[in-house]
């Protein structure tokens, strides 16, 4: 029972940036019905499962050390395979709920907004399990996990999500925003792990990327909220 109430705490520490962007969500009235909030929130915490598998495979020494195996971890073995994963969970999710335009069409500014939002919210469900697994193991780092890494994951998300609703009729930009996403994570992965002001460095980077994510899914707010409801 003891332990039960500690995974209670960590999920409600863990959920803190995910209530905050819900509580923002309602106040500016954007039109995303909870159940599609918690279905997005549940299909980024999905993604947690390929990411696994696909690091299992990438689980080997593939350089003798140095600065090109730390390379090819956090930026290869990490960060790209928990973009990929999310990309595709996102990809599937888009598709099985008709969020997506034609191959000969390019996407509505609503569409690519919608689709970052989604990925904000993925990446806050993504975040919860995995800071959920880190935190029952190490109680110690979940604060740190919690103000750093979820919103990465969220900004990052964001990003994956776009290029999601993107990649059909916009393959270039959708894989550019794709590769921004795993560069953002490959260079957090990286600062963090090195003590003193890399780690410091790292926290402005999430925060910077967090911001921009914010900004693009709030511009031009007022003109479109009502344009593009998903079927």
């Amino acid at each position: 029972m003891h332990g039960l109430w500690i995974i209670i705490i960590i999920l409600l520490i863990s959920s803190a940036p995910l209530i905050a962007v819900y509580v923002w969500f309602r106040l500016a009235r954007y039109q995303f019905p909870v159940v599609r909030f918690l279905f997005t929130l549940l299909a980024g915490a999905a993604a947690f499962f390929p990411a696994l598998i696909f690091q299992r495979f990438l689980n080997f020494p593939l350089f003798a050390g140095g600065r090109v195996e730390l390379f090819f971890h956090f930026f290869v073995r990490i960060a790209f395979t928990e973009e990929l994963s999310r990309f595709l969970i996102l990809l599937i999710f888009f598709w099985s709920s008709n969020i997506r335009t034609n191959a000969a069409e390019q996407p509505s500014y609503n569409a690519v907004k919608y689709g970052a939002a989604a990925g904000l919210i993925a990446g806050f469900g993504f975040a919860i399990l995995e800071n959920t697994l880190y935190g029952a193991a190490d109680f110690n780092i979940l604060l740190l996990r919690t103000i750093t890494a979820a919103p990465l994951h969220a900004a990052c998300g964001s990003r994956v999500g776009a290029a999601a609703v993107m990649f059909r009729s916009s393959r270039l930009q959708a894989v550019l925003r794709f590769f921004t996403a795993v560069a953002i994570h490959g260079i957090y992965n990286f600062m963090i792990a090195l003590p003193g002001l890399p780690s410091i460095a790292a926290i402005l980077v999430v925060i910077s990327a967090f911001a921009s994510s914010i900004m693009t899914i709030r511009g031009g707010w007022e003109n479109t909220q009502h344009e593009y409801q998903p079927s």
